[in-house]
């Protein structure tokens, strides 16, 4: 190892042991990552009830995977699948903030304190036999997490040669003047941007300083840019992306630089904290130890001023970078100051159904033509339906005439069929698209039915109370003989049983959507005649 270690060229040395440190930590999170498996989506979306739950959930897998862009991404996707809100997600990308310091301290104790670099290349070899012999199994997993903390070390091993044989040649900037810390902070910042991690960039500054190249104040500037540039990475992820991973990257954006600007503004103050902790912990003579300090400090400090904040941080994102489907499951015409009136509150509401009817019908259409529905529509057809359900809540309230109370029941039994014609719409999609097997008797029943229901749907669009005609019986048959003719394929293995029932279940799901659509049309009350007043 020690000739590893002292290359004729310390330079080398530096360029070589970032390689494998980065090289070395992929490796590591990746092999975590596989060997955690779906338990990471299940931890993620069912331990977020709560704040303290949300940030512990954050710190616990970003500590394990050691990534905290692994599990902030990984947020985003859960909010953007449904499986989290954005108030969950906010808490577990800052418990994944605090999570990512875990970085630091294996590399000031395995690097600095534990003397393990005899271990490393045999951790290598065992950890890639583990791969090689078992890649699809959790076995191979844990082999490749075993081969990426070997490199770990071997890449610590390098920096710390590099870097003290590069000490003869630097001077860095020392120092605790303002400016000298604005220019600590952005060296942290614009090295992380070089080397894309974070992790990386602590790694670096903290061997710099257990190399005596910087003092604690100038590697905690440093510390601070460096978890600024991670806000760069989530930028860059929201480009082009949904409006909820807008949302979660600007959470991260702002909870890193409100913590940068906090902490820079009282540095000394966290520098002296620091040195006291150290100090008593009897750890004064190793900075390294004190740099890792300071940046579980400066992150935990991060949550406490959010803490406040976080409710209306996310009142505000959830204003801004909305989705036209977002537009749309806002109420346009249910205004609460209507509720006391009620000839007008049923005039609005029938007004909003129309929408919610045409929603519905825009995602049975997009299902039928075998095209999954955008989930942000769906969500949208749910939310509106809330929406109805809770202006007639708030309408019923007051003093209503039995007649009024019934319209209301009926409108709100309406609004229910829409969001199921839109949720059985979305899993016969989801169904359908499960096989990729098909049979040409199958696809051309598959056809009939698809005309015949795309034909009902201008009927239920146009005509919202006309009775089932043509159109009803057309689409009648031609589902009944697409089931025919899915379990006569079955039964002749022309399509696999699993094939089979998938499509049967697609089949039935669009089925029941349409009824769905039809009843919630057929059975819209008329508007009411307002009731004229008698001339006395």
């Amino acid at each position: 190892m020690t000739e590893l270690a002292t290359p004729s060229a310390p330079w080398l040395a530096l360029a070589g042991g970032l390689g494998f440190f980065l090289l070395g930590l992929e490796l590591l999170t990746d092999g975590l990552r596989l060997a955690a498996g779906p338990n990471l989506q299940r931890l993620l979306s069912r331990a977020t009830d709560t704040r303290w739950r949300g940030l512990g959930t954050g710190i616990l897998i970003t500590a394990l995977v050691q990534s905290s862009s692994l599990v902030t991404f990984a947020t985003i996707g859960f909010v953007n699948a449904g499986l989290l809100t954005l108030h969950q997600s906010l808490w577990v990308i800052f418990g994944a903030n605090i999570g990512t310091t875990v970085t630091g301290w294996l590399v000031t104790l395995v690097g600095f304190e534990w003397a393990l670099e005899s271990w490393a290349l045999p951790l290598v070899a065992i950890g890639a036999f583990f791969h090689l012999t078992g890649k699809s199994s959790r076995r191979g997993a844990l082999g490749l997490a075993l081969a990426g903390f070997g490199l770990l070390i071997t890449a610590i091993d390098l920096l710390k040669s590099g870097l003290g044989g590069a000490a003869a040649h630097v001077t860095l900037p020392i120092g605790d003047g303002p400016l000298l810390l604005m220019a600590q902070t952005g060296a942290g910042f614009v090295l992380t941007l070089l080397l894309f991690s974070s992790s990386a960039a602590t790694a670096l500054i903290l061997t710099a300083i257990h190399s005596g190249l910087i003092d604690l104040s100038s590697a905690a500037a440093m510390v601070i840019g460096a978890n600024l540039g991670t806000s760069v990475k989530a930028f860059l992820a929201a480009i082009g992306a949904t409006a909820n991973a807008k949302r979660a990257a600007a959470a991260h954006i702002l909870f890193n630089t409100l913590t940068a600007v906090v902490a820079f503004l009282i540095l000394p103050a966290l520098v002296t904290v620091t040195t006291a902790l150290t100090a008593w912990s009897g750890a004064e003579r190793d900075p390294a130890i004190a740099i890792a300090l300071f940046h579980t400090l400066f992150n935990v400090l991060g949550v406490v001023l959010i803490w406040p904040l976080a409710n209306p941080m996310a009142a505000w994102l959830q204003r801004h970078f909305r989705t036209r489907e977002e537009d749309e499951a806002q109420p346009r015409y249910l205004d609460h100051t209507l509720v006391t009136i009620p000839d007008l509150a049923l005039s609005a509401l029938q007004h909003e159904l129309v929408r919610l009817r045409d929603m519905a019908s825009a995602i049975l259409e997009r299902a039928i033509v075998g095209t999954v529905p955008d989930p942000t529509a769906v969500h949208a057809v749910r939310t509106l339906t809330h929406a109805i359900a809770r202006f007639i809540a708030a309408m019923n309230q007051g003093t209503l005439t039995p007649q009024l109370i019934d319209t209301s029941e009926r409108l709100l039994r309406v609004a229910r069929y829409y969001e199921s014609a839109a949720r059985f719409a979305e899993e016969g999609a989801h169904a359908w698209g499960e096989y990729d097997e098909r049979d040409p008797s199958v696809m051309a029943a598959w056809e009939r039915f698809r005309t015949a229901a795309l034909a009902l749907l201008p009927t239920a669009t146009h005509a919202p109370l006309e009775a089932a005609g043509p159109s009803d019986d057309a689409m009648e048959a031609a589902y009944q003989n697409l089931k025919a003719a899915l379990l006569t394929a079955g039964s002749r293995a022309a399509l696999s049983i699993a094939a089979m029932d998938a499509q049967l279940r697609a089949t039935s799901a669009i089925h029941r959507g349409l009824q769905q659509l039809r009843k919630g049309i057929t059975r819209t009350p008329p508007p009411l005649t307002p009731q004229k007043t008698p001339h006395t």
